[in-house]
């Protein structure tokens, strides 16, 4: 790598004045966990800055075990789980064993070193260690090589980093907002096509009937049947289509598995325009519905009830009943609840009411929804560029910023080499004023 004259590369122990690790104070005293002490442990290491903590601790518990408490604006690493992460207490808090606290070495810029380690965390990970866990041992740390700017610089480069990447977590948020209200948007689309009101026009223009029948499923439908019991595997000649496979009222053709069971194949093949209901999962989950459109030769598994659309019914309209606000608060009230999941059998989506234009008016609103929802899933599309785009330009941003690249370099900065060799200075004075004197002896 090509660093400017004025940085230099050195192990990160060099940088440090000391790493400290934390402990847990012993389960068996439920006492110790019912205190006001912030408790760190790897499963807080969610954001940035550390501001609560699920766990609490006792003070008792700070004094019995060996756990430690460490002064806010702290940075704290995983060394056990979670490998590359680091957070920055804003609060006093205890750790536990599978984190470490850094004290950055005077001249050590401490926002300089947190974006160092996120640079290095893929680094960081290759060096765990263990089976079932990956952990990473402190010499691990304390040897690894670490880019070093001058001091001037480490505060010009952490400045420049803290200011771009506000403005991306900003443009995050904004991003984030957007999917719900996409949500949102295909919903309200569904609700104006299954109640009259997004053809309310073309029906004056036509001169059809302005007022929709009611009629129930099964009046304009038939075959409410469950699919196939019988064992699938991830080999065999067609796929069986499960619960999973239905996605945002379409099928999913990932994560098959197939069956060759020739009786199973001829009960349940099916045939394009057939909607499968999916009748048991969460509560928030049963009732999706998909149209088999015939992509490939498939047979339905025994959590999906097969509807056949009569002449009268499109079943594309149909999938939008089941999917919009009418089909959902339906589900919601019929369904049964189980021990982990909820339940609609045959006769209830049979049961299932609904308002039924005539079938050129069905054609109308399927034509119309599909460009709206081309429109969303355009606008999707660009949402994801746009995310996938923000999300590689941290590690491209810290790239840059460690070759010496993100800001200019001043001729007045101290080099880092400098730099260095004050801290050996300094550490070397402290060991020597630390180390004990021996008794004179008297010779006689």
């Amino acid at each position: 790598m090509n660093l400017p004259i004025s940085w230099t590369v050195t192990q990160l122990s060099n940088l440090l004045d000391k790493i400290v690790g934390g402990g847990t104070p012993s389960k068996a005293v439920a006492a110790h966990f019912m205190g006001a002490v912030p408790f760190m442990t790897v499963k807080d290491m969610k954001s940035r800055f550390i501001t609560e903590t699920v766990d609490h601790i006792s003070e008792d518990a700070v004094a019995s075990s060996s756990t430690i408490k460490i002064p806010p604006d702290t940075l704290v690493v995983a060394t056990r789980m979670s490998l590359g992460k680091i957070a920055r207490t804003s609060v006093e808090v205890a750790i536990n064993q599978d984190l470490k606290a850094l004290f950055p070495s005077q001249g050590i810029n401490k926002t300089y070193l947190e974006y160092f380690w996120r640079l290095k965390s893929e680094v960081i990970q290759s060096k765990g260690t263990g089976t079932t866990v990956k952990g990473i041992r402190i010499e691990d740390i304390k040897s690894l090589e670490a880019i070093l700017a001058p001091e001037n610089e480490q505060r010009r480069i952490a400045d420049k980093i803290d200011n771009i990447l506000t403005r991306v977590d900003t443009l995050n948020d904004r991003l984030a907002r957007i999917i719900p209200l996409l949500k949102r948007f295909r919903q309200s689309v569904l609700a104006a096509a299954t109640s009259g009101r997004l053809t309310e026009a073309w029906r004056v223009e036509n001169s059809y009937a302005e007022k929709w029948p009611q009629v129930s499923l099964c009046e304009v439908a038939k075959d409410f049947s469950y699919g196939s019991s019988a064992k699938s595997s991830k080999i065999g000649k067609i796929p069986v289509l499960r619960m999973g496979n239905i996605q945002n009222g379409d099928l999913d053709w990932r994560d098959l598995v197939y069956t060759s069971d020739l009786n199973e194949i001829e009960k349940y093949r099916l045939i394009y325009g057939d909607v499968l209901f999916n009748r048991t999962n969460s509560p928030e989950l049963v009732g999706k519905s998909a149209i088999y459109k015939g992509e490939r030769d498939a047979i339905y598994a025994g959590y999906l009830i097969r509807i056949k659309c009569s002449e009268r019914l499109n079943p594309i309209f149909l999938n939008y009943c089941l999917g919009g606000p009418l089909g959902r608060d339906y589900c919601w009230k019929v369904k049964s609840d189980g021990v982990s999941q909820s339940n609609i059998n045959a006769k209830k989506i049979a049961a299932f009411e609904f308002e039924l234009p005539l079938v050129e008016e069905q054609a109308e609103i399927v034509r119309r929804v599909e460009i709206l929802f081309a429109y969303a899933d355009r606008l999707e599309a660009r949402l994801q560029s746009a995310r996938t785009a923000a999300d590689r330009l941290t590690p491209a941003l810290l790239a840059k910023a460690f070759r010496g690249e993100l800001v200019p370099q001043d001729p007045d900065d101290e080099p880092a080499t400098e730099l260095l060799r004050r801290l050996r200075e300094a550490r070397a004075a402290e060991a020597s004023a630390k180390k004990p004197r021996g008794r004179k002896v008297k010779v006689a």
